[in-house]
């Protein structure tokens, strides 16, 4: 799992990078779909926030966001493999995203099995109080600023395809911070000796021999 090869690892990383990218739009654009077509109407008129509305609106946008961010940082570093400052945002950026993913996650399996188990309940908080039906699925109508009609099919339609695109990110963004902790040569990936390997690289290239004739030549 801590293996990284220096001649196959860099475009393993930049395919990694551009599904994180590509994974990210998609989780993102999702998440503002359900967000501008079903949930922005249900905290109103009552002002009433519902934990499907915190899950799959802020959580799951934010890690799209995160994980965009994620994959660019492995693109550039995996064309720049030997610089520091690259290798810890990777770390960084990689941890973070892969904790965000996976609350995503488990927020939106929270989100789907409450209003299952609720028959979408949870989604008509929005409306009239006086008249609203028990669940969501009721043929009974409502004064909604919304329509009932397809709500629960919509949302869940969205929500399925974002827990999955946030598990993949998860996924991916752990591989990333296991490929940046084998470049750093920290645990429990500090036995790959990539990060020699790349050292010795580094000082082998001609921009470093430069450097070291010219503090020879100082020194003379």
């Amino acid at each position: 799992m801590c293996m990284f090869d220096k001649d196959k690892g860099p475009r393993r990383l930049m395919q990694k990078g551009l599904i994180l990218i590509l994974v990210g739009h998609i989780n993102f654009i999702l998440g503002a779909i359900v967000h501008g077509s079903v949930l922005r109407h249900i905290s109103k008129p009552s002002q009433h926030i519902t934990t499907e509305y915190t899950a799959a609106n802020i959580i799951s946008v934010t890690s799209g966001l995160l994980s965009i961010s994620t994959g660019i940082i492995a693109i550039v570093v995996s064309r720049n493999l030997h610089v520091l400052k690259l290798q810890i945002g990777l770390l960084i950026a990689s941890f973070l995203n892969t904790l965000l993913s996976a609350s995503c996650c488990a927020g939106l399996l929270l989100a789907i099995s409450i209003t299952v188990a609720n028959d979408g309940q949870g989604l008509m908080l929005g409306c009239n109080d006086t008249q609203v039906p028990i669940n969501a699925r009721s043929p009974i109508s409502a004064q909604c600023p919304f329509d009932t009609t397809r709500i629960y099919d919509t949302t869940l339609a969205l929500w399925f395809p974002c827990t999955v695109f946030a598990a993949v990110e998860a996924g991916l963004s752990l591989w990333c911070f296991i490929v940046g902790l084998a470049l750093r040569g920290l645990a429990p990936c500090g036995n790959s000796y990539i990060k020699e390997q790349l050292q010795g690289e580094a000082e082998c290239s001609p921009h470093s021999r430069r450097l070291i004739g010219q503090r020879f030549n100082l020194d003379a």
